[in-house]
């Protein structure tokens, strides 16, 4: 009855030496990969949950500090009325936004870098109305205070997406050669050595028959 080894899914090769050293350098090589692989992929999850915390944290500063501008945009439309507010934002020179696409590798998986070019970065009130109220100017300067911030928070996020799907693609390569490959090979060799261990027995028995038939023919 053959071992467990030899009726466990294997490789269809011949049973040579040949063979089995060509396997043995597979099965080692696969094993290597594993293990690199499967470093990379625990390294890529704590990077991604690094993202997760440092996203967290930055969505919450935007939010509170976008609520902070809402709310003085609020408070302009109530002083000084939703026209005044409305023409301050008509006739104001609000300059055009330029920003820097980029891209940046986090092992291996590419995901993009977003910045306001940092010649168009506005700091300015961008109109001159007397009857502009003071909240407006604090509604304008809180919304410039958190472009690169929101900017930063879409990277991040857009990153955190990108390294789920390298991480998923790496695992799938993880499994397929902790639970086929490697086993497939394991079975392979085992069943190589199993036939090639029969075959050297059968050559030795044969052996012993022919000595033994030349000896009692010398008798």
């Amino acid at each position: 009855m053959l071992p467990n080894s030899a009726i466990m899914p294997r490789l269809n090769i011949n049973p040579t030496r040949i063979e089995l050293k060509k396997c043995k350098a597979r099965l080692k090589s696969a094993q290597s990969g594993h293990k690199l692989l499967k470093d990379k992929a625990d390294e890529m999850v704590r990077q991604f949950l690094l993202l997760v915390d440092e996203a967290r944290d930055l969505r919450k500063n935007t939010q509170d500090k976008l609520a902070d501008s809402l709310k003085n945009f609020a408070l302009a439309r109530a002083v000084a009325g939703g026209k005044a507010v409305e023409n301050a934002l008509t006739t104001g020179s609000f300059a055009p936004l330029s920003i820097d696409l980029g891209v940046k590798t986090i092992m291996g998986a590419d995901v993009p870098t977003l910045r306001v070019r940092a010649s168009d970065t506005p700091t300015s009130i961008p109109y001159s109305l007397p009857t502009a109220p003071p909240e407006l100017d604090n509604a304008i300067l809180k919304f410039y205070e958190i472009l690169n911030p929101l900017l930063k928070l879409a990277e991040i996020e857009k990153s955190c997406a990108l390294l789920a799907i390298e991480i998923q693609k790496t695992r799938r390569r993880v499994n397929a050669l902790e639970h086929i490959m490697i086993p497939d090979l394991l079975a392979t060799v085992a069943y190589i050595q199993m036939r090639l261990d029969e075959n050297e027995r059968g050559a030795l028995v044969r052996l012993m028959k022919v000595k033994s038939n030349i000896e009692s023919k010398t008798d």
